[in-house]
Order: structure tokens, then sequence, then C-alpha cells
């Protein structure tokens, strides 16, 4: 019965490294065509694309024009109703959002799923403005909510906050020179 048994989870375990080995590679390239997709929707066009850079945590990639950044895009998340909400952020170096896209969530299907697909709440973010206020109606701010999920409509304009503040501080360590070289 021991030899069984260990049969059976020795056959499970090659079964499951199989299917892990054969699956990987193409998770990996899907994964990143999706984010090189996200990437050119929230940037503005024109802008050569530098690598992935890391700093305070945040994953952003710099758009520049003759050696100056034009824009960012910011990897964002924050948690909402149903986990983890994860943007990519379009950010102007004066802090306009030029664009959101959804990389990945776990929301309710019909309710605050509707973060990657209602048209009148992703619209809002193109050209957000950095007067106004990064935060729902409901909490004193700018942004229009989906019905029957401020949770994720909270999240999301959190997790753009959060982009925007990163670019604000790249801004000012970097003087909007490409490779962190100050204005002179």
């Amino acid at each position: 019965m021991v030899l069984c048994l260990a049969g059976v989870c020795l056959f499970c375990s090659a079964i499951l490294a199989l299917v892990y080995a054969v699956t990987s590679d193409p998770i990996r390239k899907a994964s990143e065509q999706a984010l090189a997709e996200s990437i050119g929707r929230v940037l503005p066009e024109g802008l050569e694309l530098s690598e992935r850079r890391d700093e305070n945590g945040m994953e952003y990639y710099v758009g520049t024009r003759d050696g100056v950044a034009g824009a960012y895009a910011v990897k964002a998340s924050e948690i909402g109703f149903g986990g983890p909400l994860v943007l990519m952020v379009g950010v102007l170096p004066d802090g306009t959002v030029y664009n959101t896209s959804v990389l990945s969530h776990s929301e309710t299907p019909g309710l605050g799923a509707k973060c990657g697909t209602d048209e009148s709440f992703i619209g809002q973010w193109r050209g957000f403005s950095p007067d106004k206020v990064l935060k729902v109606k409901k909490d004193g701010g700018d942004v229009d909510a989906i019905t029957a999920s401020t949770i994720t409509s909270r999240a999301y304009a959190k997790a753009v906050a959060k982009a925007v503040e990163a670019v604000k501080t790249l801004e000012s360590s970097t003087g909007n020179k490409e490779g962190g070289q100050k204005n002179e």
C-alpha cells in the first residue's frame, strides 16, 4: 500500500513537472507581451523606451525624446475588493496622467472587474490633471467611482496616486534627464 501511494505521488509529481516545463515559457512570453502592450497604451507615441527600472519598490519605464524624459510608465498596485489590482500608469513629467491600463485584478465579475472594461471609468483617467484630487468623489476627490464598486475604485485611484507620486520623486531627483543627469 505504501509503495502504491509512493508510486502515485511520484507519477503525479512527474506530470506536474512536465506541465510546468511545457507551459512556463509560453506563459512568460504572454506576460511580457501583455506588459509591452500595456506600456504602449499608457505612453504617448514616438518615445524611445528605456529598459525596466526599479526604484523605491516601484517598477517603471522611461519614454524619452532627445534624451529628455517625455513620460513614465509606472507599474503600481493596490489591494482592491478581491485582491491585488495591478495597473500600468502613464504619467507625464508635470504629473498629468496620460493613460492607465489594468495588468491584472481579482475583482468581482460584473462589478469591480469593470475597472478594466468600463469606458466611462477608464476614460476619466486620460489626461487627468495634477490639479485634481486622486480620490473618489465619495471621499472628497475628483474620480467618478464604478457603481457598486467603491472599494475597487478607491484602490484604482490609490494605485494611480502612487504612480504619480513616484514620478514626482523621479523628476525631482533626476531633473528630467534620462539616466539621472541634472539639467544644467
